[in-house]
């Protein structure tokens, strides 16, 4: 009865770090770029009641006697499926049509990644237009440089190339010239296993591996495309996070019922001998 204390109280403790992680994913279903999480469970160690033999020859049982000590959480698993296209208004939004995901100069001077293309072109120190997201960040060009537009061009009549993201911006005769840098988009082999910074921000680890630079790879994977004027929305489904909110909270009550009937059992063996 002691084990069943134990193992409903992990229960009770794994089932809140997943009302912990769907309230966070309800949290930021408007959040541009946002990507859901799952929580994932394992057994915990499990004990033998009997011997796997009982014969004095060694012989094995044909059925083991095991009882497990409960649950814990594995993992915190991020879905990384396209969410909703919405138009923006802005002109500078970008929206990535595939695995790709934009790169961000951080203010420790770090590259993070993101899927948030809400940018915009604010002026920097030399005078020059930078694009930036909303936190202020430079975004990256395809050789990991600031993306820059002389401070005479309209950030109105911009143009992103959408298959290889090169930049054009619009000339006082009318007509339209290249800047020579491109929107830098990355992939990784594994995108579970980046580390979310805050921010909408990724950082690469050693379990995501190296970022993979679609504009210079010569790797055969799919190449991600950029629409101006849209962004992506979270890809949080309410229904799923309802569904699965009821889920946990149900499982939270059965593993507080299971500690309770344990304390019921051990107060009647406690009164057995009055």
């Amino acid at each position: 009865m002691m084990r069943a204390l134990w193992t409903g109280a992990s229960g009770m403790r794994a089932q809140q770090t997943a009302v912990d992680t769907i309230s966070n994913n309800l949290a930021n279903v408007n959040t541009v770029g946002y990507k859901s999480k799952t929580t994932e469970f394992k057994s915990l160690l499990y004990q033998n009641l009997q011997s796997p033999t009982t014969s004095a020859n060694g012989d094995p049982k044909p059925t083991q006697a095991q009882v497990g000590l409960g649950t814990r959480v594995a993992a915190t698993k991020t879905s990384f499926s396209t969410g909703i296209q919405q138009a923006s208004d802005n002109p500078s939004a970008c929206f990535i049509d595939g695995s790709g995901f934009f790169g961000v100069q951080g203010a420790d001077g770090r590259t993070y990644y993101t899927k948030d293309g809400d940018f915009n072109w604010t002026v920097d120190g030399d005078g020059s237009r930078v694009l930036t997201n909303n936190n202020g960040l430079r975004i990256l060009d395809s050789r990991g440089r600031r993306i820059t537009v002389p401070a005479s061009a309209s950030t109105e009549k911009i143009v992103i190339d959408p298959d290889t993201g090169a930049i054009s911006y619009k000339l006082a005769n009318g007509k339209y010239q290249a800047s020579g840098q491109s929107i830098g988009l990355w992939q990784f082999s594994n995108a579970n296993g980046l580390s979310e910074e805050g921010g909408n921000l990724w950082g690469a680890t050693a379990a995501s591996g190296n970022a993979i630079n679609e504009r210079t790879t010569r790797l055969n994977i799919i190449k991600s495309t950029v629409k101006q004027g849209y962004i992506e929305g979270s890809n949080v489904s309410l229904a799923d996070e309802m569904v699965d909110l009821i889920v946990s909270q149900r499982a939270y009550e059965m593993n507080s019922k299971a500690i309770t009937t344990s304390d019921s059992m051990l107060e009647t063996a406690n009164n057995l001998r009055r």
